[in-house]
Parts: C-alpha cells; sequence; structure tokens
C-alpha cells in the first residue's frame, strides 16, 4: 500500500512539474545540442536557413537575436524556427543529430523563440 502511494505521489508530482499551455499541447522548442561540434552546427545551421526555409533574419547583425554570436545560439534560433514553421508537414527538430527538443523556452533578453501550437 505504501509503494503504490509514494509511486501514486511521484506521478503527481511529475505531472504537475510539466508546463502546458492552454490547448493542452506540451510546448515544446528546438535548440542545438551542445554536445555537437561546431563545425556540424554550422553546416545545419546553413542547411536551415538555406534549403531548409527557416528565417533567419533576426540571427542577423543588429537584430534581436544576433548576441550572442556563437554558432550555438544561432543554431538553436534557426532549429527552432524551421521546426516551428514545418512540424505540422513532417518537419522534425534532428539536424542529423545536431538538435534536441526541449520544454523549456529558450527566449532570452529581446530574442523571442516562436512556439507554435
Amino acid at each position: 500500500m505504501v509503494a503504490l502511494l509514494t509511486k501514486t505521489l511521484l506521478v503527481l508530482l511529475l505531472l504537475s512539474t510539466i508546463h502546458q499551455n492552454t490547448g493542452g499541447e506540451f510546448e515544446q522548442w528546438c535548440v542545438a545540442d551542445e554536445q555537437t561540434p561546431d563545425d556540424e552546427l554550422q553546416m545545419a545551421l546553413d542547411w536551415a536557413c538555406g534549403r531548409g526555409g527557416a528565417n533567419c533574419s533576426s540571427i542577423q547583425p543588429n537584430q534581436p537575436c544576433f548576441n550572442p554570436n556563437t554558432v550555438k545560439d544561432h543554431a538553436s534560433f534557426a532549429f527552432n524556427n524551421y521546426f516551428q514553421s514545418f512540424k505540422h508537414q513532417g518537419g522534425s527538430c534532428f539536424f542529423k543529430g545536431a538538435a534536441i527538443i526541449t520544454e523549456l523556452d529558450p527566449s532570452h533578453g529581446s530574442c523571442q523563440y516562436e512556439f507554435i501550437p
């Protein structure tokens, strides 16, 4: 009985910590995997902003997501823009293993990462 109660409380605790939007869908963003080398991130970033069709205007100089000016930060923004724009049409957050899904909003300062339910 104690084990069942403990498991029930653990499940309730885990469920209470999961943030959901008003539509009941989990909010998810796609960001660069910190373990991926910069050269691999750069290739995936180039694809996302080119043939992938992501809108990368916000990571250009003097735009809200240019800083910090790192491959990882720019890739994270581009990966998320691609993922949000195309996830309902089969687009994924894979980028040859260079990206991961997070439920923590990666927005910072004036740089807002889009979430599309």
